[in-house]
């Protein structure tokens, strides 16, 4: 027995491996983490792990990025003027409203249905301010937060169609879309537009710029900070929680390069009339609503009824409940773009959310990235999709191509992400099979 002892010893070469075995099982469960091992091999780490997304159908952003830049490059190179201050500024502050509908939408998305209504609501909603503040005289700030209740109440009325009774959430707002123009073309009566006025509340949400230069640049800085420190808490806690983080040295890096973006962009604001109103709201929309979905119970619930409506039913989830709010935050957010559509023609008339903006608000969220069979996207692609829809129009405007061609260009543009949307869906069903 000794002799066994001696030569267990001197194999092992450690009296206690036995004991610790448990402990090395342990570092060895660790060190095989896929994302332990790319970190651990630096820049080459990350090409390959990028390789592999690629080829298991995990684009992320990365099309809609190449697609922008392409778009960029392409037009600046048929006009000068393109990447100029002024008409970059017009593109951000036009692209507000329609962004502004596209994030009610994302929601939507999220669950794997659609909002056809929202064209309608942002009508009723500028129709409403207008009527109740210029023809009535009531206060404007009320009238603009009586026009944001009813795209609720209109949006939550969908959602209790659709969730509590059953009807399929397509008939349902297609019902809303012809219901809600009728409605809105009643509110504005026989004269058919109003003027608002251009220095009131709505005027101002798309006219007002912050001059001082410290706006943008303060914009900027706080933008940056807010994303280091929040990538590098939330590392903190996954370190604690002996969860694998990211090293300090691949947050720096990301945090410069969203830097030199955003001060890019802050320089060209500060070059024309300074930082946007319209822009710094949706910007505050834009973080809210990220951390609404990713940081709250509520937007768990909602992506994993994107993923499995039976699955969250018996996890305890409020089915009912979470999509009629869901419908409900998609009308609010039709209503807000209603109100920078009415502030950017100085009016509400009876053409308000006809014409190609239902398409638009749809197409920016799946341009951007959003799944059209729900369970995947960021309010964050409202912004990216917003841009290349917006950068299109504004291009093709300055070359003087005709509408039609701007309709069929942005036709392809969508059905071209559609189309790579659903072959992603099929790499990765592979992928997860192999």
């Amino acid at each position: 027995m000794s002799i066994d002892k001696t030569d267990t010893a001197g194999r092992t070469g450690k009296a206690h491996a036995p004991v610790d075995a448990p402990a090395a099982a342990g570092d060895a469960s660790v060190a095989i983490d896929p994302r332990l091992l790319v970190r651990e091999q630096g820049f080459a780490g990350y090409i390959g792990e990028f390789k592999r997304k690629m080829r298991a159908g995990d684009l992320g952003a990365t099309p809609v990025v190449i697609g922008l830049i392409v778009i960029c490059a392409i037009f600046q190179s048929l006009n000068s003027a393109f990447l100029g201050a002024e008409n970059l500024n017009n593109i951000f502050v036009a692209m507000v409203a329609t962004g502004m509908m596209s994030v009610g939408i994302i929601f939507v998305l999220l669950l794997g249905e659609i909002d056809l209504s929202v064209g309608s609501v942002s009508g009723v909603s500028a129709a409403i301010t207008a009527v109740l503040s210029v023809t009535h005289g009531v206060n404007e700030w009320l009238a603009v937060l009586a026009a944001l209740a009813a795209g609720a109440v209109i949006g939550a009325l969908h959602g209790f169609f659709f969730a509590r009774i059953g009807a399929p959430a397509f008939a349902v707002t297609l019902a809303g879309l012809l219901f809600w123009n009728g409605f809105m073309l009643q509110v504005l009566g026989s004269n058919g537009t109003i003027n608002i006025d251009g220095e009131g509340v709505v005027g101002k949400l798309t006219t007002y710029y912050f001059s001082d230069i410290a706006a943008a640049y303060g914009l900027a800085v706080v933008a940056v900070a807010g994303y280091f420190l929040s990538a590098f808490l939330g590392n903190r806690r996954r370190e604690a929680a002996g969860i694998p983080s990211r090293p300090l040295s691949e947050i720096v890096l990301r945090t410069v390069l969203l830097a030199i973006a955003v001060f890019a962009v802050a320089i060209m604001f500060n070059q024309y009339k300074g930082l946007p109103l319209a822009v710094l709201l949706f910007a505050i929309v834009l973080v809210a609503t990220d951390f609404l979905l990713r940081r709250t119970s509520y937007g768990r619930k909602i992506l994993a009824l994107g993923g499995s409506v039976e699955a969250s039913r018996r996890a305890g989830i409020n089915v009912t409940a979470v999509r009629i709010s869901v419908f409900a935050i998609a009308g609010l957010f039709a209503s807000v773009g209603g109100l920078f559509w009415a502030s950017k023609i100085a009016a509400a008339n009876q053409s308000a959310g006809a014409g190609d903006l239902l398409m638009n608000v749809i197409a920016a969220a799946v341009i951007g990235g959003t799944s059209l069979f729900g369970g995947r996207g960021r309010t964050w692609n409202a912004l990216l999709g917003v841009l290349v829809i917006t950068s299109i129009q504004y291009g093709l405007a300055l070359q003087g191509i005709a509408t039609p061609i701007q309709y069929m260009i942005t036709g392809g543009v969508l059905l071209a992400t559609v189309v790579i949307d659903s072959v992603t869906r099929k790499t990765q069903k592979s992928a997860g099979r192999a």
